[in-house]
């Protein structure tokens, strides 16, 4: 075999194995986020194998990202499951999240193009489409690429990459969210989505701000709410 056949033989067994890896990856990400795999629930490596017909590397190096994302963790026996949900520290989470629903909507005023707007006006029809619907797990997808592209028009690779972190984070707490209506789920986010997109066509930094942190607080009162519910039930004695 000559020199140039074993690089592009190398090079597709390479190219093979980092798609295998995030096929994987993408796989358990969505599960974990959508809570089809529930918090603290274990990752069987072996079971995982042969349900997705891979090989356990891949495997073993999607696992490695999702901790490197706070979504797996590893015991001290090497098992792996699917990370807790910190409700102790919402506050933290819950702070950055609003500063970064604030900080994007203004930046996405001041620095979006024309082809921005169109992007996100496109999420926010598929996000519309969904509540329509009444599909939880649609309208939580499509919440977080609206967001992620408003947060693409301001401009700043580093707070797009937090908030798409935050946002992928607080899926698994919308998913809870949604879980406790027994009717239909809410359609206020859709026109907030409206108002804030008006502002930002519009430039209106303050607006958005404004509309920015009125977004964030009401998502942060729902949850809050949700979690601190009283569950109890009367048991007669």
């Amino acid at each position: 075999m000559t020199g140039n056949a074993k690089k592009l033989e190398t090079g597709a067994v390479e190219r093979k194995r980092g798609s295998g890896v995030k096929y994987v990856y993408d796989v358990l990400r969505d599960e974990i986020l959508d809570l089809t795999l529930p918090p603290g629930s274990p990752i069987d490596e072996i079971q995982l194998s042969e349900r997705l017909k891979m090989s356990r590397t891949p495997i073993r190096e999607a696992l490695v990202r999702l901790a490197s994302e706070g979504l797996v963790s590893t015991l001290p026996n090497r098992s792996t499951i699917v990370s807790n949900i910190d409700f102790l520290n919402l506050h933290t989470f819950f702070d950055a999240l609003t500063l970064m629903y604030r900080v994007t909507t203004r930046l996405a005023a001041e620095n979006h193009v024309a082809a921005d707007l169109v992007a996100i006006k496109a999420h926010q029809a598929a996000f519309s489409k969904a509540v329509a619907a009444q599909d939880a797990l649609a309208m939580i997808a499509t919440n977080r690429d609206l967001h992620a592209a408003i947060a693409e028009a301001g401009r700043n690779p580093y707070y797009t990459s937090l908030f798409c972190r935050l946002l992928d984070e607080g899926r698994r707490l919308l998913r809870i969210y949604y879980q406790s209506y027994d009717d239909r789920l809410p359609h206020e986010y859709v026109e907030e989505h409206n108002q804030m997109i008006a502002a930002i066509e519009a430039r209106d930094i303050d607006l958005c701000d404004r509309l920015g942190q009125q977004h964030a607080d009401q998502i942060v009162a729902q949850i809050q709410k949700m979690i601190s519910r009283d569950r109890r039930r009367p048991i007669a004695l």
